[in-house]
């Protein structure tokens, strides 16, 4: 796929060190985003890429597909949110509650 940017350049996944929830968080401000539109945040966003593991690359859209909720009032709620819709959309490769006991676990 075309990435307006590299997902492993500095503007993605900072050279490799940043995968998934990190990319999304490091586009936040805490103190001047919330509360966040979730609409305004993928419309600004959401083509741009998100390394989930050293194999898989998604858009911020595809993410967010699965992100329950239109608002967050804060960045707690924001990860929350996103965690959840993380992993209902299978894109973490690890459940800490051992949900599906096929899920490798932290």
């Amino acid at each position: 796929m075309d990435w307006p940017h590299d997902p492993d350049g500095e503007e993605g996944s900072e050279g490799g060190r940043k995968y998934g929830m990190a990319i999304l968080a490091k586009r936040l401000d805490e103190d001047e985003d919330f509360p966040l539109s979730k609409r305004e945040f993928v419309d600004e966003h959401g083509d741009e890429p998100v390394r989930i593991n050293y194999q898989r690359v998604v858009s911020v859209a595809d993410i967010f597909e699965y992100v329950e909720g239109e608002e967050f009032d804060s960045i707690v709620d924001f990860h929350k949110a996103v965690g959840a819709g993380m992993r209902a959309g299978g894109f973490w490769d690890y459940h800490p509650q051992g949900e599906n006991p096929e899920t490798k676990h932290a």
